[in-house]
This record gives C-alpha cells, structure tokens and sequence, in this order.
C-alpha cells in the first residue's frame, strides 16, 4: 500500500468513498442528509488537486483507491482570541467499507501528521458527526480527545 497525494487518475476512486461517506451520514441523519449525495463533485476534486493549501492524501494499491484524507491548512494569525497557529484541518477521510480493520485509515492518518509537521504545523484537527461511533472509536484509538462540541436542538416543524 502506498500513501501519497492524490492525482487526476484518482478522481473516480475518490467520488465512489466519497458516496460511501455520503451514505454513513444519511444512514446516522435522514433528517439533515440528503440520499445520493456526496461533499465534492469530480470537478471540485479536480480544482482541489491544484490547491497548495487543500492537500488530498489517498491510499492506494495500484490502482485502486483505499482511503483518502481530504486537508486544509490554516493559519491563525493576529486573531483577537486566538493565539497565532499553523493547523492541519482533516476536511474528510475515508477508508472504504472493504478495506476497514486493515490499518489504511491508521497509516493515512500517520502520513498526514507526518505532513503536517513538516509543514510547522501545531496541530491536526478533525470533525466527526456524533450519529458515526465508528469513526469516534476510530480517532479515539489513534489519540485524538475532543477539542470542541457541537450541540443543536432539532426543533419541530409545528413550532417554527
């Protein structure tokens, strides 16, 4: 298995995890997914290959895509509450369903804190819906702790 950044030829493995996620999310929230849908269109994953700051990881053999990390690098800089920080955001990952329990989500996530580090970055963050305890467990193993919650009231139709 090889980790590396994604290329063009790796756009249509990328869009079949991408529906997998897509499903994840419906499966945990009906009421806020919608069914069939993905975060990116094949052109968006195109544009983003050429985004210095938007690094797409993905592990692969051969040919065939196994996992993928979407980041974002950001910058904190003279923010009024923020100390000022260099951060790896992990926008997305996927592991396909086949592949799971196999150690690629485990290794993609090392070479992004690897690359983050390069990068002089102080730290790697993530969001996971709370409707997916898998992937929960999963950061959980890998050391991640909550750094932040986000909470909401679903609020009734009749009351609006």
């Amino acid at each position: 298995m090889d980790i590396r950044f994604a290329k063009p030829q790796d756009v249509d493995g990328i869009i079949s995890l991408l529906r997998q996620v897509g499903q994840v999310h419906r499966e945990g929230r009906p009421d806020i997914f919608r069914a069939g849908a993905q975060k990116y269109s094949p052109e968006q994953v195109l544009c983003l290959l050429s985004s210095p700051d938007k690094p797409i990881f993905i592990a692969a053999e051969g040919d065939l895509v196994l996992g993928y990390g979407f980041c974002q690098l950001k910058a904190y800089q003279n923010d009024p509450v923020i100390a000022d920080h260099k951060t790896l955001y992990i926008d997305d990952l996927c592991v396909d369903e086949n592949c799971r329990g196999k150690s690629v989500g485990k290794k993609l996530y090392q070479e992004i804190c690897r690359y983050a580090k390069q990068q002089g970055c102080y730290n790697v963050t993530l969001n996971v819906w709370s409707c997916n305890p898998t992937a929960m467990r999963f950061y959980e193993k890998l050391g991640l702790m909550p750094q932040k919650i986000g909470m909401e009231q679903v609020l009734d139709a009749e009351e609006k």
